[in-house]
């Protein structure tokens, strides 16, 4: 009997996406794999029960986990659906596993090989599986569109016998995969956009796409990239020079987007009471990094939030589930493309290459331990780092640069998501 893999019903209630699309599941099912898909795993994503059936893969229920050789999913499997798991399946999904080190040692006390999309290497061949850039790319577009429902203006100028309605001025800070897009978004709509990060590198891509970018260009501004692309933490006195010049910008502002990460750190505050009470009644912020303490003072996860001055501060969590029908479809080709690399083609049986860079790069647990160098204290004691209070700005995503390795993420993707992402 050939190996199998299972695609479950997400059991958070907030995660409409699934890990398998029609197109994937026939995909699976060519490379030698029985397909079970949980009855009603795809319908949060637009997906039913017919669709994965007519794609050659088997209803089933959540027990069929148990004789599953793969599990791919969206979200870190739960202490209960461990209990439901074989040891030594191989479980795929977006793991999230900074400061969540007692999940990472429930993994490896279940005996499964677990693995991380987030920490996919950007490198050419595993562009297809960048999860954080697929999520995160939605993320963006969808802040915009949340920004815009929030904001109840139009957002282009409109030239009308009856008078002219302004065109919407929209302020992008953190210029990744998810900051890119949505400048591309907001610029399609007609919004007058401008945008800020720290790396040099991004300001060709911001002016590409029809924005003005605004940062404090010294001689530090110019050496603020890694070589992995993302960028430093600031000096003091840039962070202070870059403060104000943005506080002063904010202020003239009708909806702002952040969508600021630092790899395996609580979110920078970009967006300090001060800069919110300073925005006209009747603006938005869009804080895309919410999930992880957030960019901006006075955001509220899951909530949007209007204060004293009449400003709202939208704190939408899961974003890229917020447009799930697109977000699975770019997430299941994701894993596809990760698990293919893993199967041997000739006898179609899963075939883990440990010493792959793709496997080392996203492997959390394997026999029983876990095994990712950045977790390897995951059963002892770890504190998460202090939230930086940094205003300085820092990228979500992509880098400009394909490097070996990119430093491990966090993300809601989006992002970002979360990456987000």
């Amino acid at each position: 009997m050939g190996q199998s893999v299972f695609i479950p019903r997400e059991l958070d209630a907030n995660e409409p996406r699934v890990a398998a699309s029609p197109e994937t599941v026939k995909r699976l099912a060519g490379l030698g794999f029985e397909v079970i898909v949980e009855k009603g795993a795809g319908l949060g994503s637009r997906i039913t029960d017919q669709d994965f059936a007519a794609a050659g893969g088997t209803i089933g229920t959540a027990g069929d986990a148990k004789k599953a050789d793969v599990v791919l999913k969206v979200r870190r499997p739960t202490d209960a659906e461990l209990k439901g798991y074989k040891s030594g399946a191989a479980v795929i999904a977006i793991m999230d596993p900074y400061g969540n080190d007692a999940a990472l040692a429930a993994m490896a006390k279940a005996g499964i090989t677990a693995f991380s999309m987030e920490f996919m290497p950007r490198i050419t061949r595993a562009q297809v599986m960048d999860v954080l850039s697929s999520q995160a790319n939605l993320a963006g577009y969808q802040a915009v569109i949340d920004a815009a429902c929030e904001y109840d203006r139009a957002l282009p100028m409109m030239m009308t016998a009856a008078g002219t309605v302004p065109a919407a001025k929209t302020f992008i800070m953190g210029v990744g995969v998810a900051g890119l897009q949505a400048i591309a978004t907001a610029r399609r709509l007609g919004a007058v956009v401008t945008a800020t990060d720290v790396r040099p590198a991004v300001k060709e891509q911001v002016q590409s796409l029809g924005a003005k970018f605004l940062a404090v260009e010294d001689e530090e501004f110019k050496a603020a990239e890694t070589a992995g692309g993302y960028a430093k933490e600031m000096s003091k006195e840039y962070q202070a020079k870059q403060a104000a010049l943005t506080a002063e910008h904010i202020a003239k502002q009708d909806i702002v987007i952040t969508t600021a990460l630092i790899p395996g750190r609580p979110a920078p505050k970009l967006v300090s009471s001060a800069m919110v009470a300073s925005m006209k009644p009747g603006s938005v912020i869009v804080d895309l990094a919410v999930e992880r303490g957030g960019n901006v003072e006075g955001a509220v996860p899951g909530k949007v939030v209007t204060t004293e001055n009449g400003v709202k501060i939208v704190g939408h969590l899961n974003v890229p589930g917020r447009v799930a029908a697109s977000a699975s479809l770019l997430y299941a080709k994701n894993l596809y493309a990760f698990l293919e690399t893993m199967v041997d083609k000739a006898t179609k049986t899963l075939a883990i290459k440990r010493d792959d860079e793709l496997v080392k790069a996203t492997m959390l647990t394997d026999a029983g331990q876990v095994v990712h160098p950045n977790f390897a204290k995951a059963a002892g004691e770890r504190t998460e780092p202090a939230a930086i209070p940094a205003k300085t700005m820092v990228a979500d995503a992509a880098p400009k640069k394909a490097a070996a390795k990119k430093p491990a993420a966090a993300k809601s993707a989006s992002s970002k998501s979360k990456g987000t992402a």
